[in-house]
């Protein structure tokens, strides 16, 4: 019944502008979801720089190339392009690709769009969150394990139990999932704060000891690094951008704390705090170059390691369970606009919409991310497979923006065409770069994001496909009624409700009802839902109401992707709006299983025709996910 719909028009939004109020509780609480990623990076990013297996011998000018490097990324992609430009995309408030793919569809809405224009939108945005799904495996295996590893500077025999203690930290992160995450998250600000304050100071430190590493903040020196090391410059590239990876929250997280709470807790704290650090592993392994193996953990006396693994051990939990959070609210998104089949999705908090469970998707993670802890082993064989999939996120993300500061803000176009091909030329390189990893294990988030498309594109396929085979097959509702008033059935007291994909036919269920049951309610409410490519849709917008005869309706509701398809109120809205005698105990809810045939799924090859079957079967109950209570429900089946 939820199918993908074009949306009326969103309201052009003001650039920049979030129903926020940035108070400094407010940016504290952003440290602990939207930095958590990006925040971590130090335990690895730099270390893998430094790998000799890049081909790059160990000198004080490569590492301040290097640094030079992580230092000018971290100004232009994250800076530049996510806090100053991509911030702006507010959608009603809200952030991440499927919103900012939304916004380029208003942007591009026109008589004169060419349909390869809005295809191609609509492709972008599904690229983008297909592969967030494989940085959702990558994000938690990576970050747990090198913070555990620095057990092994502490004793190079606890080695052993970098593994066991690994998992049983993952283990426990996905169990709790089902909690929500809205008691323990008021401890996540407060504890990436003390994460970014302590970054500052262990690498401050060897900043004052060695000043002379300030020379990478010269652009100069990153130019000379990439001038003088041509050949191994891509592979390089690759592992400087895992001091980059989760710049995407930034904008993904928008929605929960506003732009301007995200951009001062990036200038004002985490910024400064990763600069200082990666300056600091920079200064140690210039004056001790035994320390390149963790340079990360040897920046801490002996007697604060643990501590600091302790300390990163909740960082890196904090930035999984952002990764985490992200998977099952891109699901529900995507559920609602019709990319993939309903799954049971638990509301974990009463008064934020955005904090949900869903149990597929986090048992699915678990078991993928304990496979690649298990198979990899490392931080460091994990890195080879991270990086390509948010870089090609990145990508989409640029290209959308453009679009949208094209069409949606009126930017001076030389402006816009200059800064996009200036922005894509770097996430492409990088992109270039990452893809030397692919034999090495990048191929793995490459696949993950293949197979989400597949389900996407095949899911919304093959639903359209059974809705015009069943639109073709119905009877025209407002025919029907007219004929049936003249040989009116019996009636009967209370309130029908027949929910329905297309407004303007006859429901299966209430054929069915009246071939078995011959009677009528006294009101019958045909109810047609429709997911916006909006967050949320105004309340004045919600119900379109059009009574057709004397207790007969025909009911348009609207709701936005954060929002929830909850009928039951969708009718308590429309008896107030219309005065009706509605009592909620004396409503049924009559609703139809579909499920279509192979043979009306034309264009389809078999492959995903048995994919589609497989879905249809396991796709959640409509009454589950429109919140229909089972005391008053009737499901019947229908196949097309």
């Amino acid at each position: 019944m939820n199918v993908p719909t074009q949306a009326p028009a969103a309201p052009s939004p003001a650039p920049g502008e979030a129903p926020h109020a940035a108070g400094p509780g407010l940016t504290i609480a952003a440290l602990g979801v939207v930095f958590g990623d990006i925040g971590t990076s130090p335990l690895y990013a730099f270390k893998e720089t430094l790998n000799p297996e890049h081909g790059v011998a160990f000198t004080p000018d490569a590492v301040l190339g290097l640094l030079s490097l992580i230092f000018w990324g971290l100004m232009f992609v994250v800076t530049l392009k996510y806090v100053v430009f991509v911030l702006r995309a507010d959608h009603d408030g809200e952030g991440g690709i499927l919103a900012l793919q939304a916004l380029a569809r208003s942007a591009a809405a026109g008589p004169r769009t060419r349909p390869w224009v809005w295809n191609t939108i609509g492709v972008l945005g599904l690229v983008g969150a297909a592969m967030f799904y494989g940085d959702s495996l990558i994000t938690p295996a990576i970050s747990v394990l090198s913070a555990v590893e620095g057990l092994e500077v502490q004793a190079p025999v606890l080695q052993r139990v970098v593994i066991p203690i690994t998992i049983l930290i993952l283990l426990g992160l996905f169990a709790v999932q089902r909690k929500g995450t809205g008691a323990v998250g008021k401890v996540f600000g407060p504890v990436m704060l003390l994460w970014f304050l302590m970054l500052a100071v262990a690498g401050g430190w060897q900043v004052l000891q060695h000043p002379q590493v300030l020379a990478a903040l010269d652009p100069r020196r990153a130019i000379g690094f990439l001038v003088e090391h041509r050949l191994q410059s891509l592979a390089v590239l690759g592992a400087v951008f895992l001091a980059f990876t989760g710049g995407e929250a930034l904008y993904a997280d928008m929605g929960h704390f506003g732009a301007r709470s995200i951009r001062r807790a990036w200038l004002f704290i985490a910024l400064p705090g990763l600069v200082l650090n990666y300056f600091g592993q920079g200064a140690l392994v210039l004056a001790e170059p035994a320390a390149v193996d963790n340079p990360f953990f040897r920046l801490f006396p002996s007697w604060g390691v643990v501590p600091m693994v302790v300390l990163a051990s909740m960082a890196t939990v904090i930035a999984s369970q952002a990764v985490i959070s992200g998977a099952f609210s891109l699901t529900a998104h995507a559920m609602r606009m019709g990319y993939l089949p309903r799954m049971r999705v638990v509301q974990t908090s009463g008064s934020a919409i955005g904090q949900v469970y869903v149990p597929v998707v986090n048992w699915m993670l678990m078991t993928g991310v304990l496979l690649l802890v298990l198979g990899f082993r490392s931080s460091s064989a994990l890195s080879a497979a991270y990086g390509i999939a948010v870089s090609i996120t990145m990508v989409t993300t640029t290209l959308l923006a453009g679009v949208v500061a094209w069409g949606l803000w009126r930017w001076n176009r030389v402006a816009v065409v200059l800064g996009v091909a200036a922005f894509a030329a770097v996430d492409l390189t990088f992109v270039l770069a990452n893809s030397l990893k692919v034999a090495d294990g990048g191929w793995l988030t490459l696949a993950v994001a293949a197979g989400v498309m597949l389900l996407f594109t095949t899911w919304a396929k093959g639903r359209r496909l059974g809705l015009e085979a069943a639109a073709a097959e119905s009877m025209p509702l407002r025919t029907f009624f007219e004929s049936l008033a003249l040989n009116m059935p019996h009636r009967v007291r209370g309130t029908a409700v027949f929910p329905n994909a297309d407004a303007a036919t006859v429901p299966h269920a209430l054929l069915h009802n009246l071939k078995h049951n011959q009677v009528l309610h006294e009101q019958v409410i045909v109810l047609r839902v429709l997911a916006c490519d909006t967050p949320r849709v105004d309340a004045r917008q919600r119900i379109e109401a059009e009574q057709l005869m004397d207790g007969i309706w025909v009911v348009t509701a609207r709701h936005g992707f954060m929002e929830r398809p909850d009928v039951p109120e969708f009718i308590r809205i429309l008896a107030y709006q219309k005065t009706l005698a509605i009592d909620s105990m004396t409503t049924s809810y009559f609703v139809s299983r579909a499920s279509v045939g192979q043979e009306n799924l034309p264009g389809m090859n078999p492959v995903r025709r048995a994919l589609f079957g497989w879905l249809q079967r396991n796709a959640g109950r409509a009454s589950d996910y429109f919140e229909l209570p089972d005391n008053r429900l009737v499901e019947m089946g229908q196949r097309t």
